[in-house]
């Protein structure tokens, strides 16, 4: 519990910074599916991020003062409720495991919570993105304000504590980097099985579910996202999910599938052919995506702007589309001309990665701050960061679109950390040249 604790003391030292305070952190709700089934529960990442704990119905509460401490609110024990449910820790086990200075029953949130605000100068909290907790927070503040005449004062600031978190998050302690690792190489060998079994007329869906497998075979706790495996003309479609379409011989099939470890998300795209050799017009447009990625990848670094691997995989991608006759020269101009006008968006309209960590689309700036008035520019790089590098190409019948590359879909994503000295690809076992593909698809 060592990284948690001291993620909490990292946290009530910048509030400290801002004149101290208390903080109020819930874990996410339980989410009903139908009747009496509830979806899967998953915590609340910010909340994982400095307990550990995984219960629903709980929040923790940071004081930041002369006598600073952390304290845990959770469920009480209830061995009939464990018997349907499961183990809970209850108030005071839960202290003891995961290094609270205190612990508290959720049921006696609303009479402590007051207490732990009275003269408080401020109050951090997600501010406007739970209008229930907001509701509670008034309530609470309210019932402060009730005892000024006891000399007690209320918080008289509000700070939004994701502004404080979110960069926290962005940069990957050392335990977080060991689980992201694990994280990877489970959700590589889930691509490379998925390789090994595809072929001419399985469904999307029953490779979806070789993923799954691998994912949970391994330990892995949930896919990090809804996965999407898409052959032929689906894989176009940007956010398809893995349907029944049947794999045909002669199409390409896109998987976009990671698995999420003890919190921590990976991310990985690997696009390949049904029957396992790579066509000529499928096999041009691969090398172009593939070195478009690798073009990328070189930009990232200490000091990079967050949007150099970008332009850089643009640059690549928008070069292969004229040499190919995507794009004809003769309407869309020089290369130059193509990138200024955005023309390359016809068949490459996202970009290149987004920061990945605990929520598959990471918290974090994009932006580092600016003077008042001027443009922020786009974030520097630091060691510790984390994100997807996942240029592609999406070829849909069109107008003066050569008709070899129609419904080819192709996208290449991994997952990068920065270091010191570059960055590191966290989910580099992954096949992903064309003749490390062929050989592995070789039946």
């Amino acid at each position: 519990m060592k990284p948690y604790a001291a993620r909490r003391d990292v946290l009530i030292k910048q509030m400290q910074a801002k004149g101290g305070g208390i903080a109020i952190i819930p874990t996410a709700p339980e989410a009903m599916r139908n009747n009496d089934a509830d979806y899967p529960y998953r915590h609340d990442s910010s909340f994982y991020y400095l307990s550990g704990f995984t219960e629903p119905d709980a929040v923790i509460v940071l004081i930041a003062g002369p006598a600073s401490r952390a304290i845990l609110f959770c469920r009480e024990k209830n061995l009939e409720r464990e018997i349907w449910d499961g183990y809970r820790h209850g108030p005071e086990a839960a202290r003891e495991k995961f290094g609270f200075d205190a612990a508290f029953a959720i049921e006696e949130l609303d009479a402590e919570l007051p207490k732990l605000m009275a003269n408080a100068p401020a109050i951090f909290y997600a501010l406007g993105s739970d209008a229930k907790l907001d509701a509670k927070v008034q309530a609470w503040l309210q019932s402060v304000r009730g005892q000024v005449r006891a000399g007690v004062t209320a918080p008289s600031a509000a700070y939004d504590i994701h502004v404080l978190l979110n960069e926290m998050r962005l940069i990957k302690d050392a335990d977080e980097v060991a689980i992201m690792r694990r994280a990877a190489r489970i959700s590589a060998e889930a691509h490379a099985r998925a390789m090994r079994v595809a072929r001419p007329g399985m469904h999307e869906y029953q490779i979806e579910a070789e993923l799954l497998h691998e994912f949970r075979r391994n330990g892995s706790q949930f896919p990090a996202y809804t996965s999407i495996v898409a052959t032929g003309a689906n894989a176009c479609v940007l956010h398809y999910r893995a349907g029944d379409a049947v794999l045909q011989n002669g199409d390409l099939v896109l998987i976009d599938a990671g698995c999420e470890l003890d919190g921590y998300a990976s991310d990985i795209t690997r696009t390949f052919p049904a029957n396992g050799v790579f066509s000529g017009p499928q096999k041009t447009l691969y090398e172009i995506v593939l070195a478009s990625q690798a073009a990328a990848i070189a930009e990232i670094g200490p000091g990079k702007r967050f949007t150099d691997g970008h332009d850089a995989a643009v640059r690549i991608l928008a070069q292969g589309m004229l040499d190919t006759g995507l794009l004809n020269k003769n309407k869309v101009g020089s290369l130059d001309d193509v990138i200024a006008k955005g023309d390359y968006r016809q068949f490459y309209m996202h970009r290149t990665g987004h920061w990945i960590g605990m929520d598959v689309h990471d918290v974090g700036e994009y932006r580092d701050p600016a003077p008042a008035g001027a443009e922020r520019p786009w974030r520097t790089l630091q060691p510790g960061m984390a994100l997807t590098v996942e240029p592609g190409i999406y070829v849909r019948p069109g107008e003066g679109v050569p008709e070899q590359y129609w419904h080819i879909g192709i996208r290449i994503e991994d997952d990068a950390l920065v270091t010191a000295d570059g960055c590191a690809i966290l989910t580099e076992d992954a096949p992903k040249t064309v003749s490390d593909i062929e050989a592995l698809m070789k039946h």
